[in-house]
């Protein structure tokens, strides 16, 4: 019995809804390959618990004029004659050869397989060329095309509840609850104030920063400045700063978010860098900082410096990475308990736990 047959377009389109922004791995399960890697065991009926498997040779020896035939006979026909030697589909191959470790290794292994909607069969050799991976049972009805609208996404949302593991869960759950419209995102600050930002990813970070961050990371944290782009520099903000000596000038060096705490006798002060698409803690931008609170007399040793981002997989994250500064930290809405720090050794941890990172927490 093969599963109803799917063109590879709207597997694309389930494989997005399935895993959205925020799941691990995304990339792997929702890219192209994984379309075509997932439509294929579809097509020749590589499902948990069958006898037919499917071998990465599968996917890049399918032809358009192949996937086009949806009858029963052609799919049990390839599923079983591609592996003969020699044998060549009607139609130009999807991909060459040199394909197949993209498949094994990112696709499915670091994919597919991962995040839990694909079954490997151990009991084949490691060596073996043999077909050893399925599509799980529970996921299969999610590429139903007789499925569609509300009860479409019921059937994706349980499927997530219940097969997901939590922490993918959770960053999922973190990630969509930040993607509401709306005409402006309202931020409560620890002292009581709320402002309202401009809708738009780089405001709902800066929520999750103060809101979040500060109260996570800091023992008795304020905010010291807000900015945002429509409106660069708020009076109020740019009062405070100057109270305590910090000569804030509206210019390109500025930092998104100064907070304080002001939970010992010297207060650190944390400058953080909004990245919704660019603009992270860089070398430059770090010396250019420093310079501000040389000038106000604050040691150097209670200042620190990060790189705030919705996810480690944002594109924002991966175009800003190479150029993040060294002795500063990054922070993921998605990921809340956890920071990502570039130091050196012994001399980082020890420098974190005596300035940001509570006695405690895991950082």
């Amino acid at each position: 019995m093969f599963p109803p047959y799917v063109p590879r377009d709207l597997v694309a389109e389930r494989l997005s809804m399935i895993f959205p922004e925020g799941t691990p791995q995304r990339n792997y399960c929702t890219r192209q390959l994984a379309a075509s890697t997932v439509f294929t065991m579809l097509y020749i009926g590589a499902v948990e618990g069958g006898d037919v498997k499917l071998g990465p040779v599968h996917v890049y020896r399918m032809t358009d004029q192949v996937a086009a035939d949806s009858s029963e006979e052609s799919r049990s026909d390839y599923g079983a004659n591609i592996l003969k030697r020699g044998y060549e589909a009607s139609g130009k191959r999807w991909y060459r050869d040199n394909t197949r470790e993209s498949i094994r290794d990112e696709t499915l292994r670091e994919g597919l397989i991962e995040i839990g909607a694909v079954y490997e069969d151990k009991s084949v050799s490691t060596t073996s060329g043999l077909p050893r991976y399925a599509l799980k049972k529970h996921i299969i009805g999610l590429f139903d095309p007789a499925l569609e609208g509300d009860e479409l996404m019921s059937a994706i949302y349980d499927w997530q509840e219940t097969h997901l593991n939590k922490g993918a869960l959770a960053r999922i759950k973190l990630l969509r609850l930040g993607a509401g419209g709306g005409d402006g995102v309202l931020v409560q600050f620890p002292n009581g104030e709320a402002r309202s930002l401009a809708s738009g990813p780089s405001s709902e970070i800066s929520k999750a920063v103060i809101e979040v961050f500060a109260t996570q990371y800091l023992e008795a944290p304020a905010v010291l400045w807000l900015s945002e782009s429509s409106k660069k520099v708020a009076m109020q903000d740019l009062h405070m700063a100057t109270s305590i000596g910090l000569n804030i000038q509206a210019n390109k060096d500025l930092p998104d978010i100064i907070l304080v705490d002001l939970g010992s006798p010297q207060p650190l002060i944390v400058f953080v860098e909004v990245v919704a698409t660019d603009g992270a803690v860089t070398q430059r931008r770090q010396d250019a900082l420093f310079k501000i609170t040389d000038e106000g007399g604050f040691d150097r040793s209670r200042v620190a410096f990060v790189t705030a981002y919705k996810d480690r997989q944002s594109a924002g994250f991966k175009k800003t990475i190479p150029s993040l500064a060294w002795g500063s930290l990054a922070w993921f809405l998605s990921e809340p308990d956890k920071i990502f720090a570039l130091g050196n050794g012994v001399g980082l941890l020890a420098d974190l736990n005596s300035k940001i990172v509570k006695p405690g927490l895991n950082g």
